[in-house]
């Protein structure tokens, strides 16, 4: 018997139990002692990364970055007709790059009829852009808390509009746009 089995031991060392024999890997080996084991295997069309496991990654062509001070103005200049062409040029680019969203013709439906919805949506597939990459999302459906009833205070629809455009133009130059 030895000393680290013998619970009557005299030795001022605390006593340190046995370490268990370390399962076989899958070629039938044991592993070194002290090594850590291989990491989990996910099933086939699964990634590592929680919670994106229903997600493929983008492969889609890559948007085109828009400015935000011009865009605003443009807004402006057109009376906001040239908020409808932005819903349609993001969704649609937004949808042709990930394979998922609304599309353009449907969100220009929605932001011409529903339009108080279009921000919350945008700002949705924008993050969603992120979470299928992988990437924390910095914008998500609840910035668009700033379009309304952030509009009341006559700022809100300005900070959404940045922070969302900005997001989606930070992801395309991430992928290479210019």
């Amino acid at each position: 018997m030895t000393t680290s089995e013998n619970p009557a031991s005299s030795s001022s060392a605390p006593a340190v139990p046995p370490t268990p024999a370390m399962p076989p890997d899958a070629q039938g080996t044991q592993w070194l002692d002290g090594a850590f084991p291989p990491p989990p295997s996910f099933p086939a069309g699964r990634s590592a990364a929680p919670g994106q496991e229903q997600y493929a990654r983008p492969s889609g062509p890559i948007g085109q970055v828009r400015p935000t001070g011009l865009t605003m103005l443009l807004f402006f200049v057109t009376l906001g007709i040239w908020g409808f062409v932005y819903y349609y040029q993001a969704q649609e680019e937004m949808r042709r790059h990930s394979g998922t969203g609304l599309g353009g013709v449907l969100a220009l439906l929605i932001s011409i009829f529903f339009g108080i919805v279009s921000p919350f949506l945008l700002s949705n597939e924008v993050g969603g852009l992120y979470e299928r990459s992988g990437r924390q999302p910095p914008v998500t459906a609840l910035t668009a808390l700033w379009f309304f009833p952030g509009m009341l205070i006559l700022v809100g629809p300005f900070v959404w509009f940045v922070r969302t455009n900005n997001a989606l133009n930070d992801y395309w130059r991430g992928l290479g746009a210019r």
